[in-house]
């Protein structure tokens, strides 16, 4: 049946004077002009693919050209026409020449491209102290609900990571760094499933976070503790006991190491009848990490944060890690004061308390940790070391490991946090003695407050609250902001309060500053929160608030402040001046920061490659944003900072003058070719 109805089909074609087509006609004009063959076949062959158009013509025939859904045998005749089997040929050989070309192209680009920033080096860090920040159940203590609910503000910083502080169940002595249970939240900030949540919507915003690891030592109400006091199975040596005479009440202790609080680190268990050793408080016993069952303990808490989301840890006190198991005394600073007085941690030179032999070895085992969580592209696992040594800047570096063996990210830095007297010549011995002493490709960062030290605007005065914000958004590195100094938030000034720069956060100027709409706060509001608040700040343009969130938009779309070379222009008494540069590329920024009283400083007179005039791309006086300045005469008000602007292709690093006095972390140069970075410059 079907074949009767495609035979009429093509009767009723050839009625029409058409030519049956598989797909469809293509040109209509051949109605016009109609072919007398007996077939479609003879007409394909006569009319449709003759090479002589003129002879095909005379037989009455139009030349059949390509068409859409031609049949397979018209487009074989086709193909094999020279015009179209040399084009094809052609572009196959092209093809195969380009494709070795493309991809050493592709491995020639990969070659000489620079290490892309990571996560924790491409965005400032903000900490949290938890208990202070917000407060969502009313009663007077923040909590991980309110850290969750305030996430929008970290966002409109223009920041990418996270720190939040001690959040374990713990007695809260010393302020949640006495552990009591690893693996759980403290019930005062939530529970397991508020932190899980909080952590889901930090990571749905973009987010990145890292939390507090305190190895060195647990609280005394810890289980592991309770079961070593008791001589149970393998918790027996767990922590560090030692026998030591106890009589009539009055404990002898084995030797004269004191305390990072005072008094002697020895105290007497009623329970064992032996003295534990605790480097802090009497409530925070030691662990032993000479014993490899609680390396493993420790190991196995970090897997367990790491499995909940966490993306790196802060871990605290490392130096502590290990003492010295001969147990010989401590020298004395003093050699004539009286032995037996001795009661400051000043009073003694920490040589068997303090960064012993082995104890790098264990930080580098939480480093291997891990890496075993960051093969996951995009999921690196961060990780800082807290050590302060103030005392000895090459024991702080070694934390960055070697160029071999790799250990912390960075060891966090301390030396702006614990400067007292601030000048232009203080800020910069502060910044050269990290950057001269840094190992070379690490990467350096930058803090100037955090949960136990006076906020920098109590220390040094609010007028210089916006140019310490623009040093450590402008400096090469990762800088940390502690949370309230954003806004210029300083310390409360109330009678009876032990931790001052722990008040709550100022977010309006509602009761308690928006922190809680409870009846109390666990601390004090500061009573300027009417004025200095995050809603108030947000509609003052020239507030402290905006200009942090401008210095950070500057850090990052700028590549010669965010990875670009660091030179030392000029340092007095009175200001700290310094440049950032880009091989490749055009643009340069000198910073002019005031840290003491009005200054006139002739810029050319130091640069002579300077030209005459610069644009101020951003002042801490917003009313100088976008003036153009003479570089021999730069005015900065006290506690004034500005950010200049200038073009040029001479770079400041490469000349002679400059030599030892420019640094860089992450080399990399531009190619405006290209519009790539490279690191062959």
């Amino acid at each position: 049946m079907a074949e009767e109805e495609s035979k009429s089909f093509s009767v009723e074609l050839s009625e029409k004077g058409s030519i049956e087509n598989k797909g469809f006609v293509q040109n209509e004009a051949l109605n016009e002009k109609e072919c007398n063959a007996s077939s479609q076949e003879e007409i394909l062959e006569t009319c449709a693919v003759g090479i002589n158009s003129a002879a095909v013509q005379n037989q009455g025939c139009e030349v059949l050209k390509p068409f859409a859904g031609m049949p397979k045998e018209v487009l074989l005749k086709f193909s094999g026409q020279a015009r179209y089997r040399v084009t094809r040929e052609i572009l196959f050989w092209l093809i195969i020449a380009s494709t070795p070309v493309l991809v050493g192209a592709t491995i020639a680009i990969v070659a000489v491209s620079p290490k892309c920033l990571g996560w924790w080096q491409a965005s400032p860090i903000y900490q949290i102290y938890p208990r202070s920040f917000k407060d969502t159940n009313k009663d007077g203590n923040g909590d991980l609900k309110g850290i969750q609910e305030k996430l929008d503000h970290i966002m409109y910083l223009n920041i990418k990571t996270i720190w939040i502080t001690s959040v374990y169940k713990s007695p809260l002595k010393d302020f949640g760094y006495g552990v009591e249970d690893f693996r759980d939240v403290d019930p005062m900030f939530g529970t397991m499933r508020d932190f899980e949540n909080l952590i889901a919507a930090i990571h749905d915003k973009g987010l990145k976070v890292i939390m507090d690891l305190i190895p060195n030592h647990t609280s005394d109400k810890h289980s592991w503790f309770q079961l070593s006091r008791n001589r149970t199975g393998k918790y027996a040596d767990y922590y560090i006991w030692h026998d030591c005479a106890h009589t009539d009440g009055t404990i002898t202790p084995p030797n004269n190491w004191v305390s990072v609080y005072g008094n002697s680190s020895w105290q007497y268990d009623e329970v064992r009848k032996q003295c534990y050793f605790h480097q802090f408080g009497k409530e925070q016993p030691d662990l032993n990490f000479r014993n490899s069952a609680v390396q493993e303990e420790i190991h196995d808490i970090i897997k367990f944060w790491l499995g909940k989301g966490i993306d790196g840890f802060s871990i605290n006190a490392v130096k502590f890690l290990l003492e010295a198991t001969h147990l010989r005394n401590e020298p004395q600073v003093n050699k004539s004061q009286n032995p037996e007085s001795i009661s400051a941690y000043s009073e003694l030179y920490h040589d068997f308390t303090t960064t012993q032999v082995g104890m790098h070895d264990i930080v580098r085992s939480f480093r291997h940790t891990l890496d075993e969580f960051s093969v996951e592209p995009g999921r690196y696992r961060f990780m800082g070391t807290e050590a302060n040594n103030l005392e000895n800047i090459e024991a702080t570096m070694m934390y960055y490991g070697t160029s071999f063996i790799q250990e912390s990210d960075f060891p966090f830095n301390f030396y702006l946090i614990n400067m007292e007297n601030f000048s232009g010549n203080s800020i910069f011995e502060a910044v050269s003695l990290w950057m001269k002493n840094m190992p070379k490709g690490k990467w350096p960062n930058w803090a100037v407050g955090d949960p136990s030290t006076a906020r920098i605007t109590s220390r040094i005065g609010k007028e210089y609250t916006n140019v310490i914000n623009m040093l450590l958004l402008t400096l090469p590195g990762t800088p940390t902001i502690y949370y309230g100094e954003e806004i210029g938030m300083e310390n409360i000034a109330t009678e009876n309060v032990t931790f001052p720069e722990k008040s709550p956060m100022q977010w309006n100027g509602n009761l308690h500053a928006g922190f809680s709409e409870g009846n109390i706060s666990w601390l004090p509001v500061n009573l300027d929160y009417q004025n200095v608040n995050v809603e108030v700040q947000k509609t003052q343009p020239n507030s402290t608030l905006n200009l942090y969130r401008e210095l950070n938009l500057l850090r990052n779309n700028e590549l010669p402040i965010h990875r670009g070379w660091m030179c030392y222009i000029w340092n007095d008494s009175n200001v700290f001046v310094y440049l950032r540069e880009l091989d490749g590329l055009d643009t340069v920024f000198i910073m002019v920061l005031n840290f003491g009283q009005e200054s006139i400083t002739d810029l050319k007179a130091v640069v002579s490659e300077l030209p005459s005039e610069a644009t101020i791309r951003l002042s801490t006086n917003f009313s100088n944003t976008g003036k153009v300045v003479n570089t021999k005469t730069i005015k900065t008000e006290k506690g004034e900072g500005i950010v200049l602007e200038y073009k040029t292709r001479e770079t400041v690093h490469t000349t002679e003058a400059f030599q030892g006095k420019c640094f860089v972390a992450e080399k990399a140069c531009y190619s405006s070719a290209l519009n790539i970075l490279h690191m062959h410059c």
